[in-house]
């Protein structure tokens, strides 16, 4: 199976001790989000996991930790925007720490497997205007063509708690014109450079300016860089929109300290405060701990590997 770690939070940024140390005892416990007494024990052997997306905005804590990670092959879903602090309050400054850490990572992974993500792109009229994203993109993909090979993007879309958590920044609804100018005025500048551009869930087709729909937990690339094919199918608990391959989430939401603003995996920034505190690095569990009306049950994991026959045969 491949292992997601995770969508509902920052693993590498805040949960890296937690997370190596699930490693070395070989299972995590991870609660379903829509009954918190349902716990999965899944399975970190080696045997059964095919690879490790994660998924980050800041890997610095965890680059020094990832020797430990040599019986695994992973790649990183590594978000870069181009806002500040007053949308993304937990991200330290992004030319200073984000970007050296990128090229970092990419030094250590090669890369293709450090795939840049500038999404959700939101408009106002204050800042983060559409020429701003243009120039900002311009300005990340000049310093980060070297380090990967893939961007993708997605235009922000408003769910409910995403709202309340934007009041003040005077977020502007995209319109389907819109959206088509930008993403031609960012495949142009992706391809000069030599990037693939791809969308993430969007609906709207822009094959026109050579941007491909993303598959985010992307079983093709696990298969070229393993080297053997993969039976994996699509997830079918994502968006109809999404490419993602079948994925095991370990994580938990409410549970980013990220404070990005457009969030949808956090209610608020109090509960983010709260469950906090109730973090364990030694617990199998991101947060908390088994109680007594928790019910565990052992999630049948298995290699999607098909071993009879070589990638490249």
């Amino acid at each position: 199976m491949i292992i997601s770690a995770s969508r509902r939070t920052d693993i590498p940024t805040y949960y890296s001790d937690w997370f190596m140390q699930r490693i070395k005892e070989g299972y995590v416990l991870a609660r379903n989000p829509m009954n918190a007494h349902q716990v999965s024990r899944i399975s970190l052997n080696p045997e059964v996991v095919d690879g490790i997306v994660f998924w980050t905005k800041n890997p610095l804590p965890m680059l020094d930790k990832l020797p430990l990670l040599k019986d695994y092959m992973y790649y990183f879903q590594f978000t870069l925007n181009g806002y500040e602090q007053d949308v993304e309050a937990g991200v330290p400054p992004k030319d200073k720490f984000i970007v050296p850490g990128f090229q970092r990572l990419s030094d250590m992974l090669g890369p293709e497997r450090v795939i840049w993500r500038y999404d959700p792109i939101l408009l106002n009229n204050n800042k983060y205007t559409f020429n701003y994203h243009v120039q900002r993109f311009a300005e990340l993909a000049k310093q980060l063509a070297p380090y990967t090979k893939q961007c993708t993007i997605s235009f922000l879309d408003m769910y409910a708690k995403t709202e309340r958590n934007m009041q003040g920044l005077a977020v502007q609804p995209w319109s389907l014109e819109q959206m088509d100018a930008m993403a031609k005025a960012l495949a142009e500048i992706a391809h000069s450079y030599g990037l693939e551009l791809a969308t993430c869930a969007e609906g709207i087709e822009l094959e026109k300016y050579g941007i491909k729909h993303a598959h985010c937990i992307d079983g093709g690339l696990f298969e070229k860089l393993l080297g053997c094919p993969l039976k994996v199918g699509k997830d079918k608990n994502q968006r109809h929109e999404c490419g993602c391959a079948e994925s095991v989430d370990i994580g938990a939401y409410n549970t980013c300290r990220n404070g990005c603003r457009y969030c949808y995996a956090n209610f608020n920034n109090a509960m983010v405060q709260k469950n906090r505190q109730q973090h364990h690095p030694g617990s199998a569990l991101l947060l908390g701990k088994i109680g007594a009306e928790d019910k565990i049950t052992e999630r049948k994991m298995h290699s999607c590997m098909d071993r009879q026959q070589g990638l490249f045969a």
